[in-house]
């Protein structure tokens, strides 16, 4: 018989080939299906359908449903439940008589292995059957957050996705759509429009909705004001990096370049001080401001005195400065209010073009024979020295050249981020109008004024001046700036001012939108000139007037000419938006399908520009291309390769739980994602990404069952005053921090179990006990948020097993749990699949005080006398009485609840002795490591390719198995095997024909 090739798909980025006799084959699966006739349905009959079968299902357990080896295999996931608790002697029960002999037992365990084995190897590397499904709530927050730029999460009224038989919520056998979970789907797109902002140049999101005039301003306003806090323009700052660089004798422009850059300076701006400080034959307050600087270089060598004496440089300049700010005049026209819009801006432009200059009449003469004979003391009381110049006037020419150079350099204010009320006469004093950020000044009305001249003629770059010029286009383009201070200027000239109260202004009612019309403006630029000369008004009063119209007139119509030029911009805009939720480029007709959407939005139902953009961006959310995991759709049931693209977005959504970024989608645009080094690369860079937090979230979180701790409300606070919302979202934060550090470091896995360290934040800290650790910790980080502890276990902490948010959530409340918290450990981490409790099973007490004589100990081990609660109780109790050092919300105890020395010695399963929780990880190191391992590698490749394990997927687990032990098991190379395998690579329909 001719013997055939068969080629086992790839497995850890190699190709596997094995020479398999076809004869064999069938061999097998006869000698499979004969022992199955001849061992395994008599074993059931005599040993296993009474208490699993049609009448009674123990433990909902209901084995007469297998006819034949087929089925068997089909229900895997059941004879894997037989197995375990064969290979651990608890099927059949003790008490079962009469029992199989051991060698019928041992029968039964080799015949399921070699079905498993058989049917793993026959359909190796099997995709599996993935179903098409909806993004989770999770992944659909992750997108929205990624694809917008801001963290909406706009699923939070949306229903709990449940999760699959593994534990996860990112498969097709939980995630299904229905008419009500729709209507959220279309809210949810409907919220994320609200954040949409129109800009001259494409799109964007703000972090809260801007719907209102008011949201728009404050999205603009604020991310103006954010920019002038981010620039150096404390003085101080640049005399101590001068002090430096002259300090240490390093004088070239270099070294100027140099410390800038290290001090995040301006180095145009230093430059410019470092001139004004070392400029020759200085005279006036150059020469004051020198004669200080030189005692600061002479009498100072220490940082901290440096510091402070650069701090009392920039005083003295702040001091002699304010003397110098001209007096700006107050236009007036009979009947115009003082607070009116033309006077406000008029005397704004004035300060803002002099905030580089000074008022020359505000110094002072020096007056040789008034001041002869008097000692100093009695010349600063009769003038202020600071500005006082000669009475030669070739001297005092030199002198008000040295104040314009001072004025030049030290401006008045590099900018203006606040302004109180200009009609008040004395505004830089009405404290209680500080706060109105940008504000113009005006009276009751809104309006904003740039005055930033020195900020960008200073300080700026090329590039940074740009930006904020755009920052200010912004304001007017998207907050209506301009239109909306005109027609406040229009109430307010009709009521506060009464000024246009005649029958002549009757045409300009700021109701009406032809007000804002050019042709409207002019004619009221007219007639309010007019009245204004016929008032009396000349001058400046005039002045103020006629620019007034003419300035408000060219920004509004520059408004309307940006949103005319920028309308094919924001289409073009969505369209992109439109290629990032796919996660790939858009075919010509899908482009042209979505412009064809927006003009019929536009033309047919008359929508406005904005409007239309806002409904054609709901349009890409609400599609199945964007809300749905397409990429998983086979047309066929063959299996097939993956596209690049395709490839692109499992990888993401597996490691991010969110849609691919540039770096990813060019990977895939190019061809090469598919290549396994490429996808190893791409895998290791987003394993370094602050982005994996996802995955500590929807991975480890879900793993080990605390991703919904935030909303635990179980601790009864009244015994417990010490847990706070604080404390538990601290408790909820500690082990996705650990599990990112592992990750990003590529730890070995093992530090889960064993690890000496943990994250901890003040709070939590406290609660540890651990709050000196902590300071220490703080100052080497530079930094009181989130530090890492070493040499936890001093604590009684380190790794995931003492970690409160896990004694915590397996504690009732009022006491603790051995049984939660040792079946947490045995579930969730060694993978034990344990049945349901029986029905009627008596409740231990609510309160740990209410115990009586009896410990908790104690009171499990009565608990264990029940024949139907042993068998389990046995596997896990002994584990969970480790933790009795820990209370209900994970502190650290000697006493129970009930003032009785709490024993934390139990006899674990095997027969190991321990007390407390190191004992317990030595347990689990030297007998149960494997196990968790294995539970491990189980549970992420479940998560990774979301879907239940199947048969095929055994030789997969072997591999990553494998390649931990070669990479130290490190967490990358279980990564690595997953990305690289041909579960991953590829896909299949549903109904696939596999290997019969």
């Amino acid at each position: 018989m001719p013997h055939h090739l068969i080629v086992l798909p790839q497995i850890a980025a190699a190709i596997v080939f094995c020479a398999v006799p076809a004869v064999a084959q069938l061999d097998n699966a006869s000698d499979l299906e004969s022992r199955f006739q001849a061992d395994v349905q008599p074993f059931l009959k005599d040993y296993c359908l009474d208490c699993h079968g049609t009448e009674l299902q123990e433990a909902r357990l209901n084995l007469s449903g297998f006819p034949t080896v087929k089925s068997v295999t089909e229900g895997h996931q059941i004879w894997e439940t037989v197995l375990d608790r064969l290979v651990a002697g608890e099927m059949p029960p003790a008490d079962l008589t009469p029992q199989p002999t051991a060698r019928q037992r041992a029968s039964i365990i080799s015949w399921i292995r070699d079905v498993r084995e058989f049917e793993a190897t026959r359909n190796a590397g099997d995709p599996g059957p993935v179903l098409v499904r909806r993004l989770s709530n999770s992944e659909y927050n992750y997108s929205i957050r990624d694809l917008t730029g801001v963290d909406i999460r706009p699923t939070q009224t949306f229903p709990v996705d449940p999760a699959n038989e593994a534990g996860f919520d990112n498969t097709g056998e939980s995630l299904s759509m229905s008419p009500a979970l729709l209507k959220k789907y279309l809210g949810a797109a409907r919220l994320v429009v609200e954040h949409l902002v129109l800009k001259p140049e494409g799109i964007a999101f703000a972090a809260h909705p801007v719907v209102a005039d008011t949201d728009r301003d404050k999205y603009c306003v604020r991310r103006i004001v954010e920019f002038y806090e981010r620039q150096p323009t404390d003085l101080a700052d640049y005399f101590f990096a001068a002090w430096k660089v002259q300090h240490a004798d390093r004088k070239t422009p270099g070294t100027l370049h140099e410390m800038a850059q290290s001090a995040g300076l301006s180095e145009k701006y230093l430059s410019q001080v470092w001139q004004i400080l070392n400029v020759g034959d200085a005279t006036g307050p150059i020469a004051s401001l020198q004669a200080k600087w030189q005692q600061l270089l002479k009498n100072v060598e220490d940082e901290a005195g440096a510091q402070m004496g650069s701090r009392q440089l920039s005083e003295y300049i702040a001091a002699v400065r304010g003397k110098l700010v001209p007096d700006v005049e107050r236009p007036r026209v009979e009947g115009i209010h003082t607070g009116s819009q033309p006077f406000v801006l008029w005397r704004n432009r004035q300060r803002a073009a002099n905030r580089r200059t000074f008022d020359r009449s505000k110094l002072l003469i020096q007056d040789d024979e008034a001041i002869a004979g008097k000692d100093v003391d009695s010349i600063e009381q009769t003038a202020d020295p600071d500005l006082l110049v000669p009475a030669d006037e070739t001297e005092r020419a030199r002198y008000v050249e040295a104040f314009s150079l001072f004025c030049s350099v030290f401006p008045d204010a590099f900018y203006i981020s606040e302004r109180g009320r200009d009609y008040v006469d004395d505004s830089s004093k009405q404290d209680g109008e500080k706060g109105r950020l940008l504000s113009a000044g005006f009276h009751s009305m809104m309006g904003y004024f740039r005055d930033d001249a020195p900020l960008c003629e200073l300080i700026l770059s090329n590039e940074q001046q740009h930006e904020l010029k755009m920052l200010w286009k912004d304001l007017d383009f998207v907050a209506s700036a301009p239109m909306r201070q005109y027609v406040g200027f229009l109430w307010f000239e009709r009521t506060d001012s009464r000024f246009m109260r005649g029958a002549e202004f009757d045409f300009a009612r700021p109701e009406d939108k032809a007000a804002l019309s050019e042709t409207m403006i002019n004619r009221l630029s007219e007639v309010y000139l007019q009245k204004a000369i016929d008032s009396g008004g000349q001058g400046i009063g005039l002045d103020a007037v006629r620019e007034f119209f003419a300035e408000i007139n060219s920004q509004i119509r520059s408004v309307e000419k940006s949103r005319s030029e920028a309308q094919q911009g924001h289409i073009d805009a969505v369209v992109d938006f439109a290629a990032s939720a796919y996660r790939r480029p858009l075919t010509s007709i899908e482009q042209l399908d979505l412009r064809a959407f927006y003009q019929s939005l536009r033309d047919v139902d008359g929508l406005d520009h904005e409007e239309a953009i806002q409904d054609t961006i709901v349009s890409v959310l609400m599609s199945p291309l964007f809300c749905y995991r397409l990429d998983l759709a086979s047309a066929a049931d063959q299996r097939r390769a993956l596209t690049d693209h395709e490839l692109a977005s499992r990888l993401s959504y597996f490691l991010w739980s969110s849609l691919p970024d540039d770096d990813l989608l060019a990977a895939a645009q190019s061809g090469e994602l598919h290549h396994p080094e490429v996808m190893v690369d791409q895998a290791k860079r987003m394993l370094k990404d602050d982005r994996i937090r996802s995955l500590a979230l929807e991975f480890s979180g879900n793993w080990l069952d605390y991703r919904r701790f935030e909303e635990h409300n179980a601790v009864d606070r009244e015994r417990f005053p010490n847990f706070t919302d604080e404390l538990r979202e601290a408790m909820f934060e500690e082990p996705s921090r650990f599990f990112m550090d592992v990750v990003q470091h590529d730890e070995s896995v093992l530090q889960f179990l064993n690890a000496d360290y943990t994250f901890v934040n003040k709070v939590l800290a406290n609660h540890y006990g651990m709050s000196g650790a902590f300071q220490q910790q703080v100052a080497a980080a530079s930094s009181n948020e989130w530090v890492r502890i070493d040499n936890a276990r001093q604590f009684g902490r380190g790794g995931l097993l003492p970690m409160s948010v896990f004694l915590t959530k397996n504690a009732p409340g009022l006491r603790t749990s051995p049984v939660k918290r040792g079946y947490w450990v045995v579930r969730r981490l060694l993978g034990e699949r344990i049945p349901p409790p029986p029905p009627n099973v008596p409740e231990l007490p609510e309160d740990e005080s209410s115990l009586g004589e009896l410990t908790l100990a104690q009171t499990l081990a009565k608990h264990r006398d029940h024949k139907s609660c042993a068998g389990c109780h046995d596997r896990f109790d002994a584990i969970g009485l480790a933790f009795e050092g820990f209370g209900p919300v994970g502190e650290r105890r000697q006493l129970d609840l009930g003032g009785r020395p709490v024993n934390t010695v139990a006899v674990f399963p095997g027969g190991d002795e321990g007390s407390g929780v190191a004992d317990l990880r030595r347990y689990l190191e030297q007998h149960r490591q494997d196990e968790f391992l294995d539970n491990l590698c189980r549970k992420l490749l479940s998560y990774s390719l979301g879907r239940s394990l199947i048969l095929s997927d055994d030789l997969l687990i072997r591999e990553m198995r494998r390649q931990l032990v070669v990479n130290e098991n490190r967490f990358s190379s279980l990564v690595e095997t997953i990305v690289t395998s041909s579960q991953f690579l590829n896909k299949r329909g549903r109904h696939a024909h596999l290997a019969q």
